[in-house]
Parts: C-alpha cells; structure tokens; sequence
C-alpha cells in the first residue's frame, strides 16, 4: 500500500482512467504513482558513516522566498515496499527542473535515486506554492524549501526507527534508502530498517520544527553537485515517446482552431460562416469575446473559433470564414517608423532613474564624448511546440490540460471566465516543448475553456498553428539604446549616461504611461557595474502598440548589447585590448551600494533580498577572466577570424562569454566556439547547467543573427520559420563549452535558464568587429556581411 501524510483534504487517492498524463488531483494528493507514466531514475549511493551536527544551509532554512511550500506531507510518499514518490510542482520545458528538484529532496533523505517516482502537480499554489516557472527562479528560489523538505522527512525517518528500537534518535543515520543503528561509538550495528518497514510510522509523525532541522554537508552529498544526472524525461523526449499537450485524448473531443484579429484590439465587426460549416468535418463555429479593457492582461484576443472532427477540418472550416475586422487605433502601427520615433526620443533627455555624481559637468568638461545607439526588434518565442490547450467541463467542474508555465494563475482566470468557484477548477500541466515565456501566458487555455462551455461542456482541443503562434504573441519589446561615454585627458571614462526607449511590459498589466517600470530598468540598465564617478540612467516615453511579454532574458537582451557593445567601441577609440579595458571599468573587487551609486529607491534584484545577493563586482570579474583564459584570449588568428567578449549579471548569476567568429568568404557568419564561464553560486545538477548554457548559445545567436519581428499596419509581418528565422544545423555554434564556477555552499543560488542569452550578441558583435571592423548596432544582424 501507499502511505503519505494526510491532510484533511487528503482522505483518499483518485485515478483518472481517461488521462494520459500522470497528475495529482486536489484529494489525491499521489494517486496513480505506479503506473505505467511514473519514472525511474539512476541510483546513486549514500555514505554509510554516521553524520555530524551540520549547520543549516544556509540561513537555518527560515530565511526563504515568499510563496515557498517545504512540507513533506505535500511533496512526499512511501509506500510499504519502500518506493518514494515525490511530487514536482514546477513545469518541465527542457530545463530539467521536474529532475533537479526531487533530486535535492531524494538527497537530503537519503533515498535510492532509482526507487524515486515523480508525479506533476495540477495548478494549487495554496498547496504547492508559487508555480509560476519563469523568472529563472526554481532553483534559486527552491533549493532551500526542497532541502529542507527532504531533511525533515529524513528525520521523521530515523524518529521512527528510534522508536521502534526503543534507541536514542542521535543513534539512527538515514542511509541509502534504510536507517541504521548505531553504538555510542558510531559504529554500525547491523540493524537496519528499510524506508518501507518505517514508512507508516515516519509518515505519521509531525514535521520537525524549521529551527531544528540538520542538513547534510556538501562532502555528504550524493547527487546535488555530483556528476551527469540525466533529466528522467530524456529518454522519452528523444525516442518520441515523450507526452506533450496535443497528444491527449478524451472520449468524445472535437478539435477546434480560432480566427484571430490581426491587429491588437481589433474587433469581430461581421462574419459569415456558412462556407466553412460546408467542409467535410466541421460541427460548428462560434464567437469568442475578447477582453478589451483596459488592463487586459492575459485575456483572450477574440474572434471566431471553428470546432471540427479534427484538427486539419478545422484550418480548412478557418479559411473559408468570411470575416470583416475593425482593427482599432492599434492598425497605425509600423515598426520602422516607431524605431525612427525611439531614436529621436533617446536623443533628448528623459526620466532619470539613476543619479550618481555630476554627469553634466563631467560630459561638459570631457576631452572626447563617445556615442553609440543599438537597435533591437520585437523577438517572439516561437518555441518548437505551437499552444494548445484541452478543455471539458462536467457537472459543473472544468478540466484544463495544457503545457503552461503558471498553472495556477490560468487557474484563477478560468475560474472567472467561466464564472465558476476556484475550486471546480482543475488545471494539469503537461511537458512543455519549449516555453521562453510565452507558456506563462495563458490566453489560449482560457479560449479552450470558453470553446468547451458553448460546446456544453464537451471536451475540446485547441490548437495554435505557428502562424498563429508567431503572428499573436506576446512579444518581446523593441528598443533604442543610447549610451554616451566622457573620456578625460587621460583616456578615463569620467561619465557614463544610458537612455533606453522601450514599450513596456506594465503595459500588459495596467494603463501604459509609455515608461518602463523595476523589473525592466534592473535589468542592466541602472545596475551598470562600470566604476565611472558620473553615471546617469534615463527612460524616453514609448507607448505599447503590441502585446508585450515576457522572453528569455527579458530586458538583458538588449541591455547587455548595448552596454558590452559601447564598453568594446570605447575601448578600440582608446586604443585598448577590450577584455583588459572591461575589467577596467568594472574597477575595483566590492559589493556596489545601491545608495552611494544613485540607484532608484525601487531598485529590483530579481525580487531578491539586496543585503543576500548584492553585486558582486569580484564575481563578475573572474568569469570574465576564466571565460577570457580557458578562449585563449590574445591568440592570433588567421584572417577575418576574431574572438569577442562580452559579460553580464542577471537573475543573482554572472556570466561571461568569449565567441569566436569565423566570415566565410561570402560574408557569412559563423561561430566555430563559444566559451562561457558561469558563476550561478550553490548548484545541483551541473549536466542542466551546460545543457542551459549551450542552449543560450544557440538561442543567443538566433537572437544576434535572425530574429525579428515587424509590424506593418498594426499586423506582424512573419509568419512561420521561413521569414522568422532561427539558428539551424547549417550554422550554429559548433562547440560550447562551459566552465562552471565552483563556490562555497553558502553562497546562495542564483538562475540559470535565462543568465547565459544577453553576453552572445555582444561578443558575436565584438567578435565581428575584431576580424573586420566591421561593427554591427542593430539586432538581428543578419547571417552575412553586406
């Protein structure tokens, strides 16, 4: 039998035979575990030796992040044969985040890797906590709560065998999935009790108290930090026998798609939908209201959605409507003539955010003023895998399945969509084929849920082509970045001033007033680590005409470009080695006081504690430096060849990147090595660490080369792969390697998923510049020299 800690909405363990997804309901907290959709993973051994008293990691676990869950009554079950099953409550989109965290639990409880089973949690933060899986937070923000969990269910453990020995606790040790019993020498006994004999009396004991609870040591560890765990979902993902969102079926599902306005805020002013109830296989058409007021959030766009016998039906019902649209004020949009309107904007003053020492004077007094402005598209994240969500309702009570980065904020807005309690509302969460933020939005669920209602609950697939994937996103925001450097007699940057012009993301949220808010003007636009006395930090006004959202990296993108891309130019009109001239600029090894250097009193760390993860200049010089000696920085290389540098702080990590570049004799670019140096502090699984930083490399060169998107009377231009190009196989980085900075446990975690996208474009442009002279200030740049 299975036991867990009950709670008293925990009173039994449900199956959902029609689901082939394995989740956890709100009353089965870990039903289903041993079925055919559970996990097995590689063993890995604990030591045998009885542990010392070990200082809690590394705040006693009581200084955690709000909206963190720790208790083992959630996320763990033994059953009697000793099978431990853990419940991951982030979403899997190839980071292998649904791994790293169970094995940080199985760590700390000395569980047997291979008799660890995983099940997905449904959209409950009450429960779980925060689930929203972006922000590169899951590790840096559940680390601690996951050690602590599996700490105090070690303990529960070995109280247990202590009873049932009539032993004292500080005689049992946890080891390798069985306690043992000690003598008052410390040595093995030979009892022993396996996690299935204690598994009924652990799971019923209370949870130790935070203050008391003893965490292992890092030469303890047996999987956190310890060699090439392999995701459990790898063999699956690359046999194709992985599940994603569009490969559930329900009885009964019909397949549905929706004609969209192209223009944000556009209207349905007529339609006829007579030809398309003619194809062969469309059951009906229905309008979907869009949400029009202001803020709209993440609601619906609104239009017509044609529900069929299958998908392909559908497209083709899709196509033969006949719709009139009234587009809105949004339809003037034009993105070459808005990025002239920025320009111009980031050539006059704007909002100060950042005030340190006397800029005016020190740019009136300069020997020289260097000027450089940097350009950047809208991106869209177009992952591999289109949204599709898959709705029913049933007495009352909705379903949702889809493959989402924030389950339970689709929850609440379903719940009031549908006009329903919160409790009848069930969000599952499939495996994500790629997210970049656009999962996080969850538009496309709320429009399977509404299909499903005007269906009479039936349930229903919603499917997003990759046009309507890329042609009705989220996208990320365009910018001008505009910096201005004083240099003294002595060729010493005296004044630094940075004016950046973007839409805003706030603008998705509440009334657009045109200014960026914290979260984007943290993203190296404030925090500049440069020891430059006169530094000033403003924001031109540039209001929204898009939907912006969330992207990989967010702000950094186009932050980093700049600010690594002007540090390189300053550097070349001085007449220095550019990795020499950035270290220069950093200054001296400290800790940057947010005060003294004039930041904005709502400064935002990545929602972090400033006093925990400050900025740390020694960190970010040393990966400069590793990535810089491991390049073979100063090398000679043969014509047209060059390598860049470029180093950014995001999401509490640092990393720094040396590409090197390779012009083929017509002008196309290509990138025969990266080397990237990352200092992310205390981390699990360092197999994901250079998974993420290859894949940043990947995606930093899609970014740097081929990526954009336009607007031309308020529609977006692209529409599939063969207009928003990607990296392919025929030019890629051929070599990525990683250097992961080794750091004391006590140094907290920081992100990894996104840190390693925003030094690629600036050390592909400096690396350009330094085999040709040819410098590049507008991204994407475009595959081939012109």
């Amino acid at each position: 039998m299975l036991h867990y800690l009950k709670t008293e909405a925990d009173t039994a363990i449900e199956k959902k035979s029609d689901a082939e997804i394995s989740n956890v309901s709100r009353r089965g907290v870990l039903g289903g575990i041993l079925g055919a959709s559970t996990f097995v993973m590689a063993v890995r051994f604990a030591p045998a030796e009885a542990r010392e008293v070990l200082k809690p990691y590394p705040t006693g676990g009581l200084n955690m992040p709000s909206g963190v869950v720790s208790d083992p009554h959630v996320f763990i079950a033994i059953a009697a044969t000793g099978d431990v099953t853990i419940v991951t409550h982030r979403s899997e989109m190839g980071t292998g985040i649904r791994t790293s965290l169970p094995m940080v639990v199985a760590d700390e409880m000395c569980a047997d890797w291979s008799r660890v089973h995983l099940v997905q949690a449904p959209g409950d933060e009450p429960r779980y906590g925060n689930q929203d899986t972006d922000g590169s937070r899951s590790m840096r923000h559940f680390i601690q709560p996951m050690r602590q969990c599996g700490a105090a269910m070690r303990q529960m453990l070995e109280a247990a065998a202590a009873a049932k020995w009539g032993a004292d606790v500080s005689l049992c040790r946890a080891r390798n999935h069985e306690v043992a019993l000690l003598d008052k020498d410390g040595k093995e006994t030979g009892k022993v009790l396996t996690f299935g004999e204690l598994a009924e009396a652990a799971l019923a004991l209370p949870v130790p108290a935070p203050e008391t609870i003893l965490y292992k040591s890092p030469d303890e560890f047996t999987l956190m930090g310890k060699g090439e765990v392999q995701i459990v979902d790898l063999h699956d993902i690359t046999t194709g026998k992985a599940g994603y969102g569009a490969d559930m079926r329900l009885p009964g599902m019909k397949f549905a798609v929706v004609a969209r306005p192209a223009v944000v805020g556009g209207k349905v002013k007529s339609y006829d939908a007579s030809a398309a109830l003619k194809v062969p296989g469309v059951h009906s058409v229905h309008e979907i209201e869009g949400v029009f007021t202001v803020p709209r959030k993440f609601g619906q766009l609104g239009g017509i959605a044609v529900v069929a016998d299958t998908t392909y039906a559908a497209i083709q019902g899709r196509e033969a409507l006949t719709i009139e649209w009234e587009n809105g004020p949004n339809v003037s949009y034009d993105t070459a003539a808005y990025t002239a309107e920025m320009s111009a904007t980031a050539a006059k003053p704007g909002k100060v955010l950042r005030n340190q020492g006397d800029p005016d004077t020190a740019f009136a007094n300069a020997k020289d003023v260097i000027t450089a402005e940097y350009h950047g598209q809208h991106m869209v994240q177009a992952p591999m895998e289109p949204l599709v969500a898959i709705a029913r309702i049933v007495d009352g009570k909705a379903e949702i399945w889809a493959p989402v980065q924030s389950p339970y904020g689709a929850r609440k807005d379903i719940a009031e969509a549908l006009k329903m309690p919160i409790e009848n509302v069930t969000v599952h969460v499939s495996l994500l084929g790629g997210g970049f933020g656009r999962k996080s939005k969850w538009d496309f669920m709320l429009e399977a849920a509404l299909v499903s209602q005007k269906l009479g609950g039936a349930p229903v697939l919603l499917q997003w082509t990759r046009e309507d994937d890329i042609q009705h996103s989220f996208y990320h925001t365009t910018s001008v970045e505009r910096i201005e450097a004083a240099v003294d007699d002595k060729g010493k940057v005296i004044g630094w001033r940075h004016r950046t012009v973007a839409p805003s993301i706030v603008s998705t949220f509440k009334a657009d007033d045109g200014y960026q808010f914290p979260i984007e003007y943290g993203m190296g636009f404030v925090d500049v680590p440069f020891d430059v006395p006169n530094i000033r930090c403003e924001n031109g006004q540039a209001m929204a005409h898009a939907r912006i959202g969330w992207y990989r990296s967010v702000s950094n993108i186009q932050r980093a470009f700049a600010v690594q891309s002007a540090a390189c130019e300053v550097a070349h009109k001085l007449g220095r080695d550019p990795k020499d001239f950035l270290l220069e600029l950093i200054g001296p090894d400290r800790t940057i006081d947010p005060k003294t250097s004039g930041f904005p009193a709502d400064f935002w760390n990545y929602g972090e504690p400033y006093e925990e993860f400050p900025i740390n200049t020694a960190r970010l010089k040393n990966v400069i430096r590793v990535a810089a000696e491991k390049a073979g920085w100063g090398q000679s290389l043969p014509p047209r060849e060059g390598l860049g540098i470029a180093a950014h702080r995001a999401f509490a990590s640092y990393v720094a990147s040396v590409v090197h570049v390779k012009i083929d004799d017509d002008g196309t670019i290509r990138v025969p090595h990266v080397t990237s140096a990352i200092d992310c502090g205390f981390h699990v699984n360092p197999e994901r660490i250079r998974s993420q930083m290859e894949g940043a490399a990947v995606m930093g060169m899609s970014n740097a080369l081929y990526s954009g998107i336009t607007f031309k009377k308020g529609a977006v231009e692209q529409s599939n792969y063969f207009d928003y190009n990607v990296t392919r196989m025929s030019n890629y980085p051929e070599k990525v390697s990683v250097h992961i900075i080794e750091t004391p446990e006590t140094t907290h975690a920081g992100g990894v998923g996104e840190p390693g996208v925003p030094p690629f474009a600036p050390a592909l442009a400096n690396a350009i510049f330094a085999a040709t002279g040819k410098r590049f200030r507008k991204l994407p740049m475009g595959e081939k020299l012109s």
